[in-house]
């Protein structure tokens, strides 16, 4: 598939992109956004809003691997836009496939994520109506390219990925942000806590508390791009290389705190922040 900017001329892509986007949800005529308070699902509420008012809903699915910050921050962003909001409980931690951490965790999550959906759906519409209301999620072109089993979840659920139909891909879906005017156009990808954990790590409550508190402290010291790792008695911190100094004059701090979150160890990475990192050791032999 092309690249949004190869099918737009550049200097038009984000009117085009916003027309095309807005056309897209007025054909549908009402909708629900899986909504996670990222730049992409954040993106959707907001278009499907603008174009369906209230006939639209942003369905927040709130669990222990969500942080508190994000799930502010989400719930904080359809208040200041005044977008329908549900917040729906999900168990994936209740599901043993979920917890054991293998590379199919995404899978089990979404496809909780996707039930849910359809029994919020449901209520909806009305136990005596068909189920017809079309569920969204925010899946864009550069997640093709990468290890996303969550994908599969949603095409069994037969969800609809507006980017990937109309062909956008993640630089334009930050520029359509940056066309609104929203808050979230230089946000950081900030995925789920579980996915802090290396595979094969069982996924726990305690583990994911650790992350959080962890990264909680980071961004105290004005760091924003970041991921803190769970490697058993090992957190590994990775932040954006021109941030390395940030980490070493604040080393005592760090240690202090993280050694009082239970980790034993704690690692610089070195390579810097990496988006998936630990997705490498799936690639290897």
């Amino acid at each position: 598939m092309e690249e949004f900017s190869e099918i737009y001329p550049l200097e038009k892509a984000p009117e085009v992109a916003a027309r095309n986007l807005e056309d897209y949800f007025s054909d549908h005529g009402d909708a629900i956004i899986a909504y996670s308070g990222g730049v992409d699902s954040t993106l959707l509420a907001y278009v499907a809003h603008r174009t369906l008012g209230n006939r639209m809903v942003a369905a927040l699915a709130d669990s222990p691997s969500l942080s508190r910050r994000e799930f502010d921050a989400a719930v904080n962003f359809t208040r200041a836009h005044g977008i329908p909001l549900r917040i729906v409980q999900t168990a994936e931690m209740e599901d043993p496939l979920y917890r054991a951490n293998q590379a199919d965790r995404c899978y089990h999550c979404k496809k909780t994520l996707f039930q849910e959906l359809k029994k919020l759906r449901k209520e909806l519409e009305g136990s005596g109506s068909e189920a017809s209301r079309p569920i969204f999620y925010g899946a864009n072109l550069d997640d093709l390219g990468d290890h996303r089993p969550g994908m599969q979840a949603a095409g069994e659920a037969s969800i609809l990925s507006p980017y990937l139909e109309l062909g956008i891909n993640k630089n334009t879906i930050r520029a359509l942000c940056a066309y609104y005017d929203l808050e979230v156009a230089d946000k950081p990808a900030m995925p789920c806590m579980s996915s802090r954990i290396l595979y094969g790590e069982e996924v726990t409550l305690e583990k994911l508390r650790q992350v959080e508190e962890a990264e909680n402290f980071l961004y105290t010291l004005d760091l924003r791009v970041l991921r803190v790792r769970h490697h058993g008695f090992t957190a590994r911190i990775e932040v954006l290389p021109q941030d390395f100094t940030k980490i070493l004059e604040n080393r005592d701090k760090i240690n202090k705190k993280l050694h009082e979150l239970g980790f034993t160890y704690v690692a610089l990475d070195l390579d810097g922040f990496h988006s998936g990192s630990l997705n490498t050791v799936l690639e290897l032999p």
